[in-house]
């Protein structure tokens, strides 16, 4: 089961232009909507957008596989933290940078730390590319729906034998 963590990464990564849609950052409600996890509790102004959108972009790569985390640590690198220590916990503190790139930079961690971000993945479907949280135990989905887009591509694919 996804984690809130995982569920605003994944709502994030969704908001990009893929499959004929528009970017959701691009529109204030739209982006309202997927930052709030993040902390934005109005629409975000634009000067702040371009910073999110190139987090996001880095993040989609790395989902992908084909980013590179040293490029993820370059542009999260103006959002500093401090501990805070407690009896029986730790919270990062976030002291610099923009309060929401923070907040998704501390849900990747959190996706990192528990070995979960690898489940954080895009659809096979070239056409679709949507991103999903694979469940699974075997950690082997492939598709975001396997009755949309895993059944459409199985059943081209077995068309394209049969020819």
């Amino acid at each position: 089961m996804a984690t809130g963590a995982a569920t605003a990464i994944v709502d994030l990564l969704n908001s990009r232009p893929y499959a004929g849609l528009a970017d959701k950052l691009d529109d204030p409600a739209a982006a309202q909507l997927v930052l709030r996890p993040f902390g934005q509790e109005e629409p975000p102004p634009a000067s702040r957008i371009e910073q999110i959108r190139a987090v996001r972009d880095t993040l989609v790569s790395l989902a992908d596989e084909s980013g590179d985390w040293a490029d993820l640590t370059a542009r999260l690198s103006g959002s500093v933290f401090n501990f805070n220590f407690e009896a029986d916990s730790v919270r990062l503190r976030q002291v610099t940078g923009d309060p929401v790139v923070g907040r998704v930079a501390q849900a990747v961690a959190t996706l990192v730390e528990e070995g979960n971000w690898s489940r954080v993945r895009l659809c096979a479907n070239e056409i679709c590319r949507e991103a999903f949280y694979d469940s699974t135990r075997s950690r082997t989905r492939r598709w975001h729906s396997y009755e949309y887009c895993g059944n459409k591509v199985n059943v081209a694919a077995h068309r394209a034998r049969g020819k």
